[in-house]
């Protein structure tokens, strides 16, 4: 029987790992929402698969799925790839699934963050969220996990951890006021070293240039390894990207982290600008809480890509970019395989392939 604890990770020397740790399986939830996967999500269905089919020739992937889902899941999705269950009202478990800590004692429990889709009744993606709030719950007592309650609203995508005590956030997102308005810096930097076990958290000031989730930081930089930042670039003074990249790089230049490093920073050119076509827009049902417009700016970016056990799972996005990011990665990762999905249908739902997926550690 699983446990919800009600001490906190730090109390019981739990800390959570870094992505480029060793990893047991890795969640991904399947996509259904006429109003933001267009045609029915069929193209975004047929991506989904490509992206965990890349992930389980290292790693075991289990796909959450509705009841309604299923069937369909099941006949697309190899033989290979487990398909659970699992009520959702969108996708996005890197969100809204469990953000796992673990000891020196090869035990392993979930972080359950309180989830309100992107910003609740402020500036929410949609209404309801209760069943996404509910699975990363579900996800822990499936692998027979422990877990706590955190007293936040957090989404995973909000944060990247190097294992080794430092937090890396954006100010945009974490202190947006629809997430934890009656909290301040200070008080929500407690909360954060409690749950995740950190000496120190960096604050980049803003997100991807038109990241509809209030600026992740998962969509502006990733993490090597402790001390190595990978950064979205952007050469064209006249993007609104530019200022943006080159504020996160300043912070980053200036920065060390918890054990003292200086930040190794390597850019990584973002893809396009890339934009929605009419036909791409046509094809999605309308709806309240998210824009998809012809002509909607796209948050596309290459850092959005999942390390899992050896290999980096990346989208491919604009022909004009993907070599160059492939091979940038590549050098950072020498010693891990590099293997680029088509993603743009992905991208068209509002995130990328980090945002649809959530490792579990190995102890």
């Amino acid at each position: 029987m699983t446990v919800t604890h009600t001490s906190t990770p730090r109390e019981d020397g739990f800390r959570m790992p870094g992505e480029f740790e060793p990893q047991a399986a890795v969640w991904i939830t399947w996509p259904e929402r006429p109003d933001n996967w267009r045609d029915g999500a069929k193209p975004a269905q047929r991506a989904f698969v490509e992206v965990a089919k890349a992930i389980a020739e290292e790693t075991p992937v289990f796909v959450g799925v509705s009841a309604a889902q299923f069937a369909n899941a099941r006949t697309r999705l190899p033989a290979h790839i487990r398909v659970v269950e699992i009520s959702t009202n969108d996708s996005w478990v890197r969100d809204f699934g469990p953000s796992y800590v673990v000891d020196g004692k090869g035990q392993r429990r979930g972080v359950d963050w309180g989830f309100n889709a992107w910003g609740g009744l402020v500036d929410g993606l949609y209404f309801p969220w209760d069943l996404d709030d509910q699975v990363a719950q579900k996800i822990c007592e499936f692998h027979g996990d422990d877990h706590y309650r955190a007293p936040i609203i957090l989404e995973g995508g909000s944060i990247h951890v190097d294992g080794e005590g430092t937090l890396y956030v954006t100010e945009e997102c974490l202190l947006h006021p629809s997430r934890n308005p009656s909290l301040s810096k200070s008080e929500l930097e407690g909360v954060l070293k409690d749950y995740l076990n950190l000496e120190k958290i960096i604050w980049i000031p803003r997100g991807l240039y038109n990241d509809e989730t209030n600026g992740h930081v998962d969509n502006l930089i990733h993490l090597a390894k402790p001390g190595e930042v990978i950064l979205s670039w952007c050469e064209d003074p006249k993007d609104p990207q530019y200022e943006i990249s080159r504020e996160a790089f300043e912070v980053l230049s200036s920065a060390t982290d918890a054990k003292g490093r200086q930040l190794k920073i390597h850019k990584l050119h973002v893809p396009g600008p890339l934009h929605m076509t009419a036909e791409e827009a046509a094809g999605i049902d309308p709806s309240d809480g998210m824009e998809r417009e012809a002509g909607e700016r796209l948050a596309g970016s290459y850092v959005n890509f999942l390390i899992t056990n050896g290999r980096i799972v990346m989208p491919l996005l604009d022909p004009a970019w993907d070599d160059k990011a492939k091979q940038t990665l590549e050098g950072i990762f020498p010693d891990h395989k590099v293997v680029g999905v088509e993603a743009r249908e992905i991208l068209l739902g509002g995130g990328n392939i980090h945002c649809i997926t959530q490792q579990v550690p190995a102890v």
